[in-house]
């Protein structure tokens, strides 16, 4: 009762300054709440950094319709997508999503102030979905910064980027409600999941803090319409920056590979589940066999599909491991030379 008198005389309090004031009292009511008072400041330093993506890429599809060319030849139907992405550097480095880019015949960016240019891809690592392109601009451009994503918390501002829907640059508003998701998109992305509306075509944009850091990209939402429902994730800006920094150095990453396709293990039980071999491939050289379940890497225990794809894609090619391999109720460690993983291939 004492605590609910409370918040009537606070309200009742700021009622009266909002009709001595109204100035006065979006003041004090932006205090009690942290928000800031206007967030075009903030949107005004942000905005020359953030760029909509549009791809032209070939479906390249079997059994879809063909345009006629001279002579009786046919070519694949070009198709359109768009999306987000933002500038890294004043040369014109440009991060965005690996699934907005992929397939594409030809990239264009458009900048905050209209310009367009064509793109080139920079590299682009599937498994993380961060992909770098680059153009070449006819000025310097203004580029975000990284922020740390570690120091963001749950219940944190957060000023979402991008081009929805290919209308151009838009911001949305919200907090962080989660850190650390697993919506199952990948081994390594565990996701800053955010309540600041994102739709189609965001996907590559930019999460900004208050400072105007960048704290994550924006990569996937979860709708059963297909637009914003509220949910969307990002992936933490302390995980892309080393390899987007790896991407701009190499073009690729060079991921461990076993040649093998698995599944999680039945409910309360351990490991990996082989259900398939590369012929040929690391694990096929090893002689592991369909069916047999993969507990250990190097002695750390292994948690399910995701975890052992993650954990041999992080090591180099060319290293030696020694996996714990359960067969019915026999367990064993196995040597393996770990590959080199080839692009859209499975673990």
């Amino acid at each position: 009762m004492t605590r609910g008198s409370g918040n009537i005389r606070r309200w009742g309090w700021v009622l009266g300054l909002a009709l001595a004031s109204p100035r006065a009292a979006l003041a004090q009511f932006s205090l009690f709440e942290g928000a800031p008072h206007s967030l075009a400041p903030l949107v005004k330093q942000v905005a020359p950094s953030v760029v909509g993506i549009a791809v032209t890429e070939g479906s390249g599809a079997s059994g879809a319709a063909h345009a006629p060319l001279r002579g009786g030849k046919t070519t694949p139907p070009l198709t359109e997508a768009a999306g987000s992405g933002f500038i890294i550097s004043r040369e014109g480095l440009i991060v965005t999503n690996d699934h907005v880019i992929a397939g594409a015949a030809k990239i264009t960016v458009t900048l905050d102030d209209g310009e367009t240019y064509t793109a080139r891809l920079v590299g682009a690592d599937d498994l993380t979905d961060i992909a770098v392109i680059k153009i070449s601009p006819r000025h310097q451009l203004s580029p975000a910064r990284w922020a740390d994503s570690a120091a963001a918390q749950v219940g944190d501002w957060v000023l979402a980027a991008g081009n929805p829907f290919a209308l151009g640059t838009s911001f949305t508003l919200g907090i962080i409600s989660a850190e650390g998701r697993d919506i199952g998109e990948g081994p390594f992305n565990h996701f800053l999941q955010l309540d600041a509306p994102l739709n189609p075509g965001n996907s590559g944009g930019p999460a900004f803090n208050m400072a105007g850091g960048v704290i994550g990209i924006n990569s996937a939402i979860v709708s059963p319409s297909g637009g914003s429902v509220g949910i969307g994730f990002a992936i933490p800006s302390n995980s892309a920056a080393p390899i987007v920094t790896a991407l701009i150095a190499h073009g690729g990453l060079a991921r461990g590979w076993l040649g093998v396709s698995v599944a999680d293990p039945p409910r309360g039980e351990a490991g990996a589940v082989i259900t398939g071999l590369e012929p040929g491939g690391p694990a096929d050289r090893a002689g592991l066999t369909q069916s047999e379940t993969v507990l250990t890497v190097d002695g750390e225990p292994i948690s399910g599909a995701d975890a052992l794809t993650g954990a041999i894609a992080s090591m180099p090619p060319g290293r030696k491991v020694i996996l714990g391999i359960k067969e019915n109720a026999h367990i064993s460690n196995v040597p393996v030379i770990i590959g080199r993983r080839p692009s859209q291939i499975g673990e």
